[in-house]
């Protein structure tokens, strides 16, 4: 298997500088620089991102800037946990349910660099690594590419590179990676873990499933939005999916990304959990051959949802679709109640079709966490 794995792999240092060159040329640049420094002087602000030179530059003068200022516009708190009981010698999987694009991973890597650690690498699927923009400011950010679609041959040969190159990466180079449980983000607030990313896993060694997975150092992490990026938007296409093949229009991805940054996210936490240990993964492969991956992906799961840090909105949908209103006192107030159902009625007003079957989806995207949360304890 090449080691080179240049088709994928994020840039190196001393490829840095030719990357940021054409990230400045680009005509997109000014506009990402008047939204991270508005009322900035263009021309300064360009002579000091040509002086970038390093990843290490890139992802703290560039990325980590912008992420906390998202995060100091949308968010009414960000804060995270599990983090400070990891080994900073080590390097991890971390396998993290997904809910935003772009978010999701970019919020770990300020997580792990204020506590310590050091920032990982981050799988991107080609089908958003599109344009020399979109891709200089990826793999400058340490994200490789994973490929999405083909052929079931290619499929297996994508997914054995890939495999290999996730071993090399956090055996060899030493260094961590996020990585979705599943492709895609969750609609439906249902955190489960593809078995399809077991199997790549296990793709990289011969060593028996148990053994070959806990070199890996899996770390299964929750990330959790009190208000659901793109929730809406995540309503509409489940009911158009339940009637006909959703078909994504020309740019919508880019523009969940946009709207991921912009929209108002409240509080939002990530939770670390411990790597899953030989032990553990013994015990799931013990099962039968069949079940293996399944049981594996079981376990993550249940790590993910007692992680999920569930908030008075997640609450509020599990009540209303109960009818059951036993937690207003504890867990939120009649005024947040209120709140969230009249945020829910204009949200919904922009779509098109049976307002009860829609709102019975936005309640849904909510109420998944605490639904699987009381399963897994």
């Amino acid at each position: 298997m090449d080691k080179n794995f240049d088709d994928l792999r994020p840039y190196r240092d001393n490829e840095i500088s030719a990357a940021v060159h054409r990230i400045a040329e680009n005509p997109l640049f000014d506009k990402v620089m008047q939204f991270l420094y508005p009322g900035g002087n263009l021309a300064v602000l360009k002579e000091k991102f040509l002086q970038i030179n390093t990843i290490v530059d890139f992802q703290y003068q560039v990325m980590h800037y912008a992420i906390n200022l998202i995060a100091k516009k949308t968010m009414t708190s960000f804060s995270y946990s599990g983090l400070e009981e990891l080994d900073r010698s080590k390097r991890y999987l971390f396998i993290s349910n997904h809910r935003d694009i772009v978010l999701d991973s970019a919020l770990l890597q300020v997580a792990l660099h204020d506590t310590g650690h050091r920032t990982s690498e981050i799988t991107f699927g080609s089908n958003l690594m599109q344009g020399q923009f979109v891709i200089d400011i990826g793999k400058s950010n340490k994200m490789f590419k994973v490929e999405r679609g083909g052929t079931p041959r290619e499929f297996y040969r994508n997914s054995l590179i890939l495999s290999h190159y996730i071993r090399h990466t956090l055996i060899d180079k030493m260094e961590s990676i996020w990585i979705a449980q599943r492709n895609g983000r969750s609609k439906d607030g249902n955190d489960l873990t593809d078995q399809g990313i077991i199997k790549m896993f296990s793709m990289s060694s011969d060593k028996n499933i148990a053994e070959n997975l806990a070199e890996l150092n899996i770390t299964p992490m929750a990330v959790s939005y009190q208000w659901e990026v793109c929730d809406v938007e995540k309503v509409n296409e489940i009911y158009i999916s339940r009637r006909e093949k959703y078909i994504k229009k020309p740019g919508e991805d880019l523009q969940s990304i946009i709207n991921g940054f912009l929209q108002f996210k409240g509080k939002v936490h990530i939770t670390v959990t411990q790597p899953l240990t030989i032990e553990e993964l013994n015990e799931r492969a013990a099962l039968e051959k069949n079940d293996v991956t399944a049981g594996i992906a079981s376990l993550i799961n249940e790590r993910i949802f007692k992680a999920y840090n569930l908030s008075s909105t997640n609450y509020i949908a599990y009540d209303i679709l109960g009818n059951n209103e036993s937690h207003i006192e504890k867990h939120y107030t009649r005024s947040e109640k209120d709140f969230f159902i009249s945020e829910m009625d204009r949200k919904l007003s922009a779509l098109n079709g049976d307002l009860s079957e829609l709102k019975d989806i936005y309640l849904g995207i909510y109420a998944n966490p605490v639904v699987n949360y009381l399963k897994s304890i």
